[in-house]
């Protein structure tokens, strides 16, 4: 068997087993990646893979922002886009270079080399956190500002490294063109992801077909960064920008197949691309560790200590720091009645775990500068990575949880059910309103009409008994849910019969599988 094929059979086993493990130790999926890719890092026999840094931020990182981008909710990013942008880009850079002091002054980096490093380890990835967070209960405004946060801070931490490494591997430097560059690659990565986001979306709207409609979707981060990235602006804010703009589109250009389909699509493809990283970064650590030169064991213990301790340190100041400037210059009503208390923020600094996007910044870094030359510090900038990304994803994704319940910031969970209630209650209503529009129709047939009015009625009242605006005087939810349990024994029938005639060849298994996805279908909308 080849080293390729080794690699390949550990990446998919590796992946199903510690996912597997994480659901059973109720444990988000990072926490499991992270200790195996180090443990598969040890593995005697692994063969060492050097990977392309010029593919890694291209193959890993549009996909995953893109999918981040795409479902946001853009309600809670424009009411809190003050906070988010805050932390996306003044804590992205203050961490920078704070991490940048420590690493010339302390490890000995060059500064272009100190800046890459606070660069690669500023940005947040919020996968751990809002997977514990949703499943205590914190309130729903902490989660949002999280995933906000990590959406923009990654462009801002990317664009910064673009310049760093620039620097670092001999390219000219100056201040001037370095803010003037910045603000360049963002005002066109903005214009090239609105660009390209209006295309696919007029392409989308023209097209019926499941199969190509996924085939635009899974491509759609592609075709924002590659084009931005080729004319030297911000691909990251392209991919961002795009899949904010076709998430926002997508219910009036998506046919509904493809919004289920995508969705599953979506989710097992950044499971797949967060699983590959964190044990591609495991198999490489016997090279990067061959790669720091000898240095001893303590001195780089104590340098990822350094850079781990300031990252997390940085994130409670500026949380406590700039919340009281704000404070003392903002007295609107309106955002005194917003205003968190420290618990709060004590969680919101204790969230600051890093992952994928730190992960394929550190492997894409040059093997060499342009004058040939090893680029220095390259393996210990890897190694701090995947330290600090231990600390903070094992370390603080395994006391989240209890520090949550401890100063009990619990979110009100009745809240998003009653928005729920309300979305509900008033599609129902559109429903009945279209089927009395549709009534006086001449191909519309009484019995029918009736029939649905009815099954919309009936929803209706369900949704102002759970909205609190009738009495239960009948028993509806009671009955509802034993109409629930009927039915899930009448699907489980038609399955058992629908293997049976498979097993005694009366039908295809092309027939058993259309009928079976038509019985998922009806039970996946049991719950309503």
């Amino acid at each position: 068997m080849s080293d390729l094929q080794i690699v390949i059979a550990a990446l998919f086993v590796s992946a199903a087993g510690l996912n597997a493990l994480a659901n059973w130790l109720n444990v988000p999926y990072p926490i499991p990646l992270v200790l195996g890719g180090l443990v598969l890092g040890l593995v005697p026999g692994i063969p060492d893979i050097q990977l392309n840094p010029d593919l890694v931020l291209l193959v890993f990182l549009p996909p995953l922002l893109y999918s981040s981008a795409f479902f946001a909710d853009l309600r809670s990013l424009r009411a809190d886009a003050r906070v988010i942008s805050l932390q996306a880009i003044g804590l992205v850079l203050a961490t920078t270079a704070v991490v940048a002091v420590i690493g010339h002054e302390t490890i000995g980096l060059s500064w272009a080399m100190s800046f890459a490093l606070g660069a690669i380890v500023s940005p947040t990835d919020p996968a751990a956190a809002t997977a514990i967070m949703r499943r205590v209960g914190a309130p729903r405004r902490l989660v949002n500002i999280l995933e906000g946060e990590s959406l923009f801070n990654d462009a801002t931490a990317l664009v910064a490294y673009k310049v760093a490494v620039a620097a670092a591997v001999g390219e000219s430097f100056s201040a001037g063109r370095t803010i003037l560059g910045f603000l360049r690659d963002a005002g066109g990565g903005i214009a090239i992801g609105f660009a390209v986001g209006w295309a696919i979306a007029a392409v989308r709207k023209r097209v019926s077909d499941i199969n190509t409609e996924l085939t635009i979707s899974l491509f759609s981060a592609y075709g924002a960064f590659v084009p931005a990235d080729e004319l030297g602006v911000s691909g990251v804010l392209a991919v961002v920008t795009c899949g904010v703009y076709l998430g926002f589109r997508a219910p009036e250009i998506a046919s509904p197949e493809s919004r289920m389909q995508g969705a599953a699509m979506w989710s097992i493809l950044t499971f797949l691309l967060n699983a590959a990283l964190f044990i591609l970064i495991g198999l490489q650590l016997p090279t990067i560790v061959d790669g720091l030169g000898g240095l001893p064991a303590e001195q780089v213990i104590g340098y990822a200590a350094a850079v781990c301790g300031a990252v997390i340190a940085m994130r409670f100041v500026w949380g406590f720091v700039v919340t009281v400037l704000i404070r003392a210059i903002d007295r609107r009503p309106s955002q005194v009645a917003r205003r968190a208390d420290w618990r709060t923020r004590v969680i919101g600094g204790w969230s600051g775990m890093r992952g994928a996007v730190s992960l394929a910044a550190a492997l894409a870094l040059p093997l060499t500068t342009h004058a040939g030359d090893p680029l220095p510090g390259r393996e210990l900038i890897q190694f701090i990575t995947f330290a600090l990304i231990l600390v903070t994803v094992v370390g603080q994704g395994l006391t989240l949880p209890w520090l949550i319940r401890r100063l009990g910031v619990i979110g009100d969970a009745t809240e998003e059910e009653r928005e729920e209630t309300r979305a509900r209650l008033v599609i129902t209503r559109a429903a009945l309103e279209r089927i009395d529009e549709l009534e006086t129709e001449d191909w519309t047939r009484d019995g029918t009409i009736e029939r649905v009015r009815r099954l919309y009625e009936f929803r209706r009242r369900r949704f102002k008994i759970r909205a609190g605006k009738i009495e239960d005087e009948d028993g509806l939810e009671e009955g509802s849910r034993l109409y629930q349990r009927l039915m899930h024994e009448i699907y489980g029938a038609q399955r058992q019969a629908l293997l049976g005639l498979r097993n005694d060849r009366e039908i295809s298994t092309d027939v058993m599988r259309l009928l079976e996805r038509e019985i998922d279908l009806e039970e996946s909308r049991l719950e309503i």
